[in-house]
């Protein structure tokens, strides 16, 4: 393959197709209730989940928040777009119309929840006496801190009062169904948009406990919230026993589909797992590694395949993400070594705050700029994989399961 790069560009569009609700999410519906049926919903793939419902129930009553150029055409359930990453006005309002639309359903009533990443955002009350800008705030530094997924969700919960299983009690006693495509390490639902619909166990004082090991400032109104009694709701609650919780797309399957096609090219797959956390320039670093190694004596290609959530601590003033900063710290490590190509890429199309899924590399990456260290110690991979047309721009995918990484290693000599 004299150009592997085209062939990871599929291997990546494969991964997204097979995580489409349009082609994955009519199976893991039970037949259309006689009674009252209500959808809800929040994440960057909710508005596609409520399409895909509607087109096997037909017009439905209910209210799905996404992200800003997410919606889709529905034909009952209303669609409101929101702002993703820091939360907005658009999605409070939209989130606390939500919970006027579950209260005081009956026993005999059912919900449908769909749930997918980018909810934690989208899904907007705040507890206490918290304004939405000092939600904004927090959630800001959080991302800037390079504290892992699990972590950030944990603090969102407790400042939240629709998250850790708190739109599942509001809903009460009706009958629930939260079916959800996983973005997390783990497949976790309890850590999907922050669990909306699933209990917790952790404690407002480890909510705590991870603003000050990241050393963000608290507001006097957080400050109060973690100092009172936990509104999150716990694993056993009655509350939550009407509720079933159904992962349906995770991260593993798209891994899988993209294995299919590169063993049917016959060419080796080595799966370096779906579930990958950590700083992105490091990981890329240990990668750039392996592929150094695996090619050394190597009869055939081989691609190294891997998904998860990686982080990145905000050094610089750029404009990067995850994907970007692995693909940027990998072409730095791997210093134009022969034979290796990658892509990194964001299964919803957005990697960072960028409007950008992510890049590709090559041996002959760091000969198009000379500013590649530079640029990564600037967090601004995203400034450099524009300035050399490597850039990976796919728009709004519908979905969501995470980190795509692939590393394609040919052999030398």
């Amino acid at each position: 393959m004299n150009d592997p790069l085209p062939f990871l560009r599929r291997l990546f569009d494969r991964a997204v197709e097979v995580a489409d609700p349009m082609q994955s999410l009519a199976g893991y519906l039970p037949p259309k209730p006689d009674g009252r049926l209500v959808v809800i919903g929040a994440g960057k793939a909710s508005a596609r989940m409520a399409e895909a419902v509607e087109a096997v129930y037909g017009p439905c009553e209910g209210l799905v928040i996404t992200r800003y150029g997410y919606g889709r055409p529905c034909q009952g359930i209303e669609i409101v777009e929101a702002a993703h990453p820091v939360p907005d006005a658009a999605g409070m309002a939209a989130t606390a119309r939500m919970l006027e639309l579950v209260a005081g359903l009956g026993e005999d009533d059912i919900v449908l929840a769909l749930i997918s990443g980018g909810a934690s955002a989208l899904l907007v009350q705040p507890a206490g006496e918290i304004s939405l800008e000092e939600k904004q705030a927090v959630n800001a530094a959080l991302l800037a801190s390079g504290a892992p997924i699990g972590k950030m969700n944990t603090v969102r919960k407790h400042l939240s009062r629709v998250k850790g299983g708190q739109l599942a009690a509001a809903a009460h006693p009706a009958q629930m169904l939260a079916l959800m495509i996983s973005d997390v390490p783990g497949d976790d639902p309890a850590m999907i948009g922050s669990g909306p619909t699933v209990g917790d166990a952790s404690t407002p004082g480890d909510a705590r406990a991870i603003l000050e090991a990241h050393e963000i400032e608290m507001p006097a109104s957080v400050e109060a919230v973690l100092g009172a009694p936990r509104q999150v709701v716990m694993p056993g609650d009655a509350r939550l026993s009407t509720v079933e919780n159904v992962i349906y797309a995770a991260p593993s399957q798209s891994l899988e589909a993209a294995a299919e096609m590169i063993r049917a090219e016959g060419v080796a797959v080595r799966m370096l797992g779906d579930a990958l956390e950590g700083e992105a320039r490091d990981v890329a670093a240990e990668h750039a590694a392996l592929a150094l190694k695996a090619q050394d004596g190597l009869d055939g290609p081989v691609v190294l395949l891997s998904g998860g959530e990686l982080t990145v601590t905000r050094r610089g003033d750029g404009v990067g993400g995850p994907n970007a900063e692995y693909a940027l710290a990998l072409a730095v490590a791997l210093d134009g070594a022969a034979g290796i190509h990658a892509i990194a890429c964001d299964t919803d199309g957005v990697d960072g705050a960028a409007e950008v899924a992510g890049a590709v590399i090559g041996p002959g990456t760091l000969g198009k700029a000379g500013d590649a260290a530079q640029a990564l110690a600037r967090n601004d991979a995203h400034g450099f994989f524009e300035r050399i047309g490597d850039q990976v721009v796919t728009g709004p995918t519908l979905t969501n399961v995470n980190d795509f990484r692939a590393i394609f290693v040919s052999p030398v000599g």
